[in-house]
C-alpha cells in the first residue's frame, strides 16, 4: 500500500505530459486525400507541397494550408449589362475552374474563390457591353469563349485554370420582348416579299426566254394556239375566245388590197 501511493503520484505527474505528447503527435500527423494538397510553411516561409497520403509536420515549426484541386463550379450572380445598342439586360453565368498550382493559389492571392468571383463579374459586364443584344442571344458560344480566354489569362498568376464559362440567362424586360417580336414579324414579312419578288423575276425571265424561242420559229406559235384551244375546251366553258394570229391578218390585208375591185 505504501508503494502504490508514490506510483499514483508519479502517474498523476506524468499523465499531462503523456497527453500533451499524444496531442502534439496527432497535430504532426497529416493525411490528405487524392484531390488535396498541403502548402507547408516552415517558420512562416514556404517550404514545399505535401500530400496526398500521410506525412508529418514539425509541431510549432511548420504549418499547413490545405487546397482542393477539384473543379469548382462558381455561380456568377446576375449582372446589369447595357449592350452596345443601349439595351439594358440582366445576365447570369457559371464558371468552371480549378487550382493547378497550390503554392500560387495560397501565396499570390488572399482568397482565390472571392477573387475569381469578382473578376468573373467585372469581365462578364465588360465583354457583353461590347456587343449588341442580337449577338448576346445568337452568339453565346463566341461570347463564352471570349470570357473564358480573358479569365484564364488573368487568373494564371494565381495558379488557377478556367476550364469553361457558360452564360445561363439573358433576361430582357417585357417592352423589349414585344419590340423583338415586332422586329421578327417585320423580318418575316420582308423575307416573304423578297421571295415573292424573286419568283416574279424568275417567271418574267422564263416568259422572255419563251417569247424569244417562239420568235425564232413563228410556226410554233400555231401549235401554242392549238394547245390553248385544247385546254380551254377541256374546261367546259360556254364561250371560247379564238386567238387570231396577227401574221394572218397582215397577210389577208396585203392580198385583199391587191385583188380588190378597185385594183386593175
Amino acid at each position: 500500500m505504501k508503494d502504490l501511493i508514490p506510483m499514483l503520484s508519479n502517474l498523476t505527474f506524468y499523465l499531462p505530459i503523456i497527453v500533451l505528447g499524444f496531442v502534439v503527435l496527432a497535430s504532426a500527423i497529416k493525411i490528405l486525400r487524392e484531390y488535396e494538397r498541403g502548402v507547408i510553411f516552415t517558420l512562416g516561409r514556404f517550404s514545399g507541397i505535401g500530400g496526398p497520403g500521410l506525412f508529418l509536420l514539425i509541431p510549432f515549426i511548420q504549418q499547413m494550408v490545405k487546397v482542393d484541386l477539384r473543379v469548382i463550379v462558381l455561380d456568377v450572380p446576375s449582372q446589369d449589362v447595357i449592350s452596345q445598342d443601349n439595351v439594358s439586360v440582366r445576365v447570369s453565368a457559371v464558371v468552371y475552374f480549378r487550382v493547378i498550382d497550390p503554392e500560387r493559389a495560397t501565396i499570390q492571392v488572399e482568397n482565390f474563390m472571392q477573387a475569381t468571383s469578382e473578376l468573373s463579374q467585372t469581365t462578364l459586364r465588360s465583354v457583353l457591353g461590347k456587343h449588341d443584344l442580337d449577338e448576346m442571344l445568337a452568339e453565346r458560344d463566341k461570347l463564352n469563349a471570349d470570357i473564358q480566354e480573358i479569365l484564364d489569362s488573368q487568373t494564371d498568376a494565381w495558379g488557377i485554370k478556367v476550364a469553361n464559362v457558360e452564360i445561363k440567362h439573358v433576361d430582357i424586360n417585357e417592352s423589349m420582348i414585344r419590340a423583338i417580336a415586332r422586329q421578327a414579324e417585320a423580318e418575316r414579312e420582308r423575307r416573304a416579299k423578297i421571295i415573292n419578288a424573286e419568283g416574279e423575276q424568275q417567271a418574267a425571265a422564263k416568259l422572255v426566254e419563251a417569247a424569244e424561242m417562239l420568235a425564232r420559229q413563228p410556226e410554233s406559235m400555231q401549235l401554242r394556239y392549238l394547245s390553248s384551244l385544247n385546254f380551254i375546251a377541256g374546261e367546259k366553258n360556254s364561250t371560247i375566245i379564238f386567238p387570231f394570229p396577227m401574221e394572218l391578218g397582215q397577210w389577208l390585208k396585203r392580198n385583199g388590197g391587191k385583188d380588190g375591185p378597185g385594183e386593175s
